[in-house]
């Protein structure tokens, strides 16, 4: 960061004096201190299942208010998280007066056994021996025998698990089930096409239909945290405090992570087999069998909330494409029809942004203080929605719209709607073989549909050909959506041309607003699967529920319907064929409105010092944001020339364990730089935060000084080839260049279009159709895309996929010319020794941190050994054994090796040559590979 001169610092100095002063008035202190939290970590036994002699450990922790007895909550945390993850939370209930168990699912975390995906004999079962374990603690207060006063809470997995208790277990006295899921076969394989059920007046109820269409980017970043090995297991004679009666004994623990191993094949990571058995089957088909639908049945809340009572607190973020707010709809309609009393509340995060922060969970023991303690107001049963911010300040905290109930349940009239009509022509759209390239919407956990579009981010991308769209006349007021728009289509096929199996498409909303800014809200889609078309064309009229969304659409902006055959999320169709899309109905569009009351912030009440609070406050906003601007300024003139930078980078998803953690490199300029790492060490999320599609959880990414952030400018200076380059293959590469070059909104001259060709190498071959390449051609037409503008930095994840060994080395050739401009290059690969021949530096992770970085012949040579091939081995190890710092010299055939010891090669190589020794090769004597698994303890490069 830029230094502070002492001309800066005086003024601010002198307010923070200011703003100390006021603070000692208002920061008086209170006579009521923070109660103290007792924490006991345990291990305890639990039977693996029905019907089953073995046992699983559970890694739990059990935190204590002062007072005791006092109600209890069991806390359940994310996938792919562990107790650990629910540390703060559990103190902060228990500050309050609650006696707090805190567990590890099993395969999570400390945890034996098979992950279940929340099996009702197994994880559920869980609980409910947990819930047991509470009720014979002293400490617990009762309902009756082996009925103790209990709340459950969770996010996501955690949430789910809640549901499932409650619905089972009718000790449950209220939950707090956060950003989770109705159904898993509706989360994961949606289907919006249909009506939705006639006496569904929700504001996002969506269709009854059978199983869409998969659901595979987000399953497989799911899947893959189950393959997360254990943690290293507790010694039970470290923990504090006495021995639970059924903790694990030495032996049992010391057993148990081969045990875990053992059970079930290795492909299956920590699952069980009949959960890795249906993912492999969605992963290679993307069709469920009727087992499939069966399990993903099972394990879904939907299969027992109509046995949910208790009271419950549904928390559903409007920025999630894994759980939307459909699922927390039908949820809260199946407890209300229960007899259940249900609060609702949609927040500005979710699964693709923040997870609930400190107001939610806020809120969260105030439903439990009400619920179980009797203490505290009654929280009630409204609505709440969070508007999305409008102003330039990031800093002003949301509003929110309250109503007294969720609209639809109960008494209520239920949600009211706007019809808004489209116009536009019916538009054939193209299936492409294989159902690549794909159209992009949202990525997992990335959220970059939300995002502009266009030249200031051109991140959400329709393909041409594959897109029909709909458009409304700009809008003479805004209007607020609050809930899930349902929009009616004609569906037809075109005769005579080729048609296979059932009909795919993603529909989609964009708010078009002024100039190039064109939103996706949230970065839903919502697929639809229809089954074969009339083959004489008739249309086929269908009603599709789009993604729920709380979002305004200004007047003068527009809106539009989008209708792709692709989506880059999910599983498509595969089979080529061409579609006819058009409108239906008389009214197409339906949006969604939910009135209610704007929540503000309220002043400062302190009787007599209200008038210092507010001066106090406004000099702390002039201070933070003063601080702010300089901490996080968008310009770092110290670091203008550096092509990257990264500072305490970090990314953790949903809660979830940091994928990337406390990363800090620098790459500087005419730099090729090999980014290496095993499968999971956190490479792709890194390269994601480089190009803006992602924000760092903490720490910050520089390119030339800027600041990185979605849609930043200086990234028009960054090339990149990360996520695959979507080609159409009816045109030729040039065309294919041009197009995505168009796209940009930058000029034809500045694409320097033939000198990104002529350093790609692709020839006379770039004005044939796409279609007749081979994968070789075809990655060295999207480094010539990457190279278009011939930007300053280049970001390459594995391009040297599909390439043969004479294509890979013209590859090495390439990456090296284009440095030698004085530009910088950043490769990704598992190809251990093209990035040692490749590459000038390198940048080593493991498990989401720096491990190495540096010159490759310095990681390499880690120990300081050098091998010098010569045409005389004998005289050249005599005239190195008598060189100071030259160590353990052994010669060979063709050559000799050496440690040097504060003595540089070059030194070496001159007194060979004095010697009268011809040297023709100085390298280290190791390789990359050896050291690199040196580095990451043995795993492989992905």
């Amino acid at each position: 960061m830029p230094v502070r001169t002492r001309r800066t610092r005086r003024p601010l100095l002198a307010v923070v004096l200011v703003l100390l002063i006021s603070a000692g008035f208002l920061l008086w202190p209170r006579e009521d201190a923070v109660p103290e939290v007792g924490a006991r970590d345990l291990t305890l036994e639990l039977p693996a299942g029905p019907g089953d002699a073995s046992r699983v450990s559970i890694d739990a922790t059990l935190y204590t208010p002062e007072r005791t007895p006092a109600p209890s909550i069991l806390l359940a945390h994310g996938f792919g998280g562990s107790k650990d993850d629910l540390a703060d939370q559990a103190r902060g209930l228990s500050e309050r007066g609650f006696v707090v168990l805190a567990y590890s699912a099993r395969g999570f975390g400390a945890s034996t056994g098979r992950i279940g995906l929340n099996s009702p004999e197994h994880e559920v079962n869980d609980a409910r021996e947990l819930i047991t374990w509470l009720a014979g603690r002293p400490q617990v207060l009762s309902d009756g025998p082996d009925d103790p006063v209990v709340g459950v809470a969770g996010a996501s997995y955690g949430g789910a698990l809640a549901l499932l208790l409650a619905g089972t277990d009718d000790r449950v006295d209220a939950i707090a089930p956060m950003i989770t899921y109705n159904d898993l076969n509706r989360a994961l394989l949606p289907n919006a096409a249909g009506d939705p059920p006639s006496d569904a007046t929700t504001p996002a109820a969506g269709p009854e239909a059978g199983p869409g269409v998969f659901k595979q980017s987000w399953a497989a970043t799911l899947f893959s945290a189950g393959f997360t090995p254990p943690a290293a297991q507790r010694d039970p004679a470290d923990q504090d405090g006495e021995t639970p009666p059924n903790e694990a004994d030495d032996a049992n623990e010391a057993d148990a992570p081969a045990a875990a191993a053992a059970d079930g094949p290795l492909t299956c990571g920590r699952f069980s087999s009949a959960v890795c058995e249906a993912y492999t089957e969605l992963a290679t088909t993307g069709r469920p069998s009727a087992e499939t639908v069966e399990l993903l049945a099972a394990r879904s809340p939907s299969s027992v909330t109509g046995s949910i009572r208790v009271p419950t607190l549904l928390v559903q973020g409007r920025q999630d494409t894994l759980f939307g707010f459909e699922e927390s709809d039908a949820t809260a309609r199946e407890i209300a029809e229960a007899g259940g009393t249900v609060r609702v509340i949609w927040y500005d995060g979710g699964h693709d942004a923040e997870s609930p922060g400190e107001d939610l969970l806020d809120e969260v023991g105030d439903w439990f203080d009400f619920h179980l303690a009797d203490r505290g107001p009654d929280p009630g049963t409204g609505f709440e929605y969070t508007l999305p911010k409008t102003g330039p300040n990031e800093e002003t905290p949301p509003r929110t719209v309250t109503t007294d109930a969720y609209p639809g349940l109960g008494s209520d009239d239920g949600t009211s709607r706007e019809n808004l009509r489209l116009t536009g022509d019916p538009t054939p759209v193209l299936t492409p073989p294989g159902g690549q390239p794909a159209s992009v919407s949202s990525l997992p956990g990335l959220g970059i549909g939300a995002l502009p579009t266009g030249p200031a981010g051109g991140l959400a991308t329709d393909l041409p050909g594959q897109v029909a769209r709909f458009t409304s006349e700009p809008l003479s007021e805004s209007v607020l959506i609050a809930g899930s728009p349902r929009i009616t289509l004609q569906v037809s096929a075109v005769p005579g041309q080729p048609r296979t199996g059932s009909t795919v498409l993603f529909v989609k909303l964009y708010d078009l607003g002024t100039g190039d800014d064109r939103r996706l809200p949230g970065g839903a889609v919502a697929p639809i699967r229809l089954g074969d078309l009339r083959a004489d064309g008739a249309p086929t009229e269908v009603v599709v529920t789009l993604p729920g969304i709380v979002h305004t659409i200004d007047a003068g902006d527009r809106i539009e319907i989008a209708v792709a055959t692709t989506d880059q999320a999910y599983r498509g169709a595969t089979q080529p064929g061409v579609t006819l899309v058009g409108l239906g109905g008389d009214e197409h569009l339906s949006l969604p409105t939910v009135a209610g009351t704007p929540t503000h912030v309220e002043p400062p009440t302190e009787p007599l010092l209200g008038a210092l609070a507010v001066m106090a406050l406004g000099v702390a906003v002039a201070v933070v944001s003063a601080v702010r601007r300089r901490q996080t300024a968008d310009f770092d003139p110290e670091l203008a020339d550096v092509p990257l930078s990264t500072e305490k980078l970090s990314k953790s998803y949903g809660g979830g364990a940091p994928v990337v953690s406390d990363l800090s490199i620098r790459v500087e300029s005419g730099q090729v730089v090999g980014l290496l790492g095993p499968n999971g060490a956190g490479k792709t999320t890194t390269l994601r935060m480089l190009l803006g599609l992602i924000s760092p959880s903490e720490g910050s990414v520089r390119v030339f000084g800027h600041l990185i952030r979605p849609g930043a400018p200086v990234l028009s200076r960054v090339g990149s080839f990360v996520e695959g380059a979507g080609f159409l293959p009816h045109l030729s590469g040039m065309d294919n260049l041009r197009s995505y070059w168009a796209a940009t909104g930058r000029s034809e001259e500045s694409a320097r279009m033939e000198e990104a060709l002529a350093i790609a190498g692709l020839g006379v071959a770039v004005h044939r159709k796409v279609g007749a390449y081979s994968q070789g051609m075809r990655q060295r037409l999207a480094l010539a895309q990457a190279m278009l503008g011939m930007p300053d930095l280049l970001v390459l994840d594995e391009p040297a996929n599909g390439l043969d060994p004479p294509q890979i080395h013209r590859l090495r050739t390439v990456l090296a010319d284009y440095a030698a401009t004085g530009r910088t290059v950043l490769v990704s690969s598992h190809l251990l020794a093209e990035v040692e021949q490749t590459c000038d530096h390198l940048v080593v992770m493991h498990r989401g941190r720096l491990v190495a970085a540096g010159p490759v012949t310095d990681i390499v040579a880690g120990d300081g050994e050098v091998t010098f091939v010569v045409d005389d081995p004998v005289a050249a190890g005599l005239a190195l054994r008598t060189l100071r710092g030259v160590e353990e010299v052994a010669s060979d055939e063709h050559s000799v090796t050496a440690r040097l010891v504060d003595t540089p090669a070059s030194a070496v190589v001159a007194a060979l040559v004095a010697a009268d020794v011809a040297v023709t090769q100085v390298g280290p004597r190791g390789r990359l590979e050896d050291t690199f698994l040196q580095l990451v303890g043995g795993e492989t490069a992905p």
